[in-house]
């Protein structure tokens, strides 16, 4: 029994996309996709390059999603996305992360230059130029601040460049306001009048 040739086309058409359509799942790209994001997490991707790494992430979430609903030519977009991201991702974040290393060495080195200078200015201070109460509030300033700085120098060195900026701003401040505090001091002797 033959079937007529104008049936014929469209049942061939029909099975080829039946075909297609239960092919099998882009297994190798979702395993690239997924390497490739767990580089970028390694690399700090999650805290240097925040939206293309989740946007990375959710692409792969996409492509299982994807794979459970059998729609394979989706997943292979779908891993093809994220791996993309992820290695964008990577880029980004070794680009900040060089940017993160070069503020956060310059905030620390300031932050101890003025630790530096505010030590001075308190040896230099004398407790008839400058009142009682401004010495004590920074030679306070300036403890608090060095246990502070030990912990910015420590996660210099552990690469949390974030960190860094975060614990050493606020000492830079601190210890500029009791420098200021205590500037009557470093004016000199105070003037009599007659």
């Amino acid at each position: 029994m033959s079937l007529p040739r104008h049936l014929l086309l469209p049942l061939v058409c029909a099975v080829a996309v039946t075909t297609l359509a239960c092919g099998d799942p882009p297994d190798r790209e979702l395993q690239q996709a997924q390497t490739a994001i767990d580089s970028a997490r390694a690399a700090g991707a999650s805290q240097y390059a925040r939206e293309e790494f989740a946007a990375a992430e959710d692409a792969l979430k996409r492509a299982h999603d994807a794979v459970d609903q059998r729609d394979y030519r989706l997943a292979l977009n779908n891993a093809l996305d994220a791996r993309e991201r992820a290695q964008n991702a990577s880029k980004e974040t070794s680009d900040r992360k060089i940017a993160a290393r070069t503020d956060a060495e310059r905030d620390l080195l300031d932050a101890m230059s003025t630790m530096n200078e505010a030590n001075a200015r308190l040896r230099a201070a004398e407790p008839p130029r400058t009142p009682a109460r401004a010495l004590a509030a920074a030679r306070r300033a300036v403890s608090d601040s060095d246990g502070v700085l030990q912990k910015a120098r420590a996660a210099f060195d552990a690469g949390d460049y974030p960190a860094v900026i975060e614990l050493t701003r606020p000492v830079l401040q601190k210890l500029q306001a009791a420098m200021h505090d205590l500037e009557p001091a470093a004016d000199g002797p105070a003037k009599r009048h007659r």
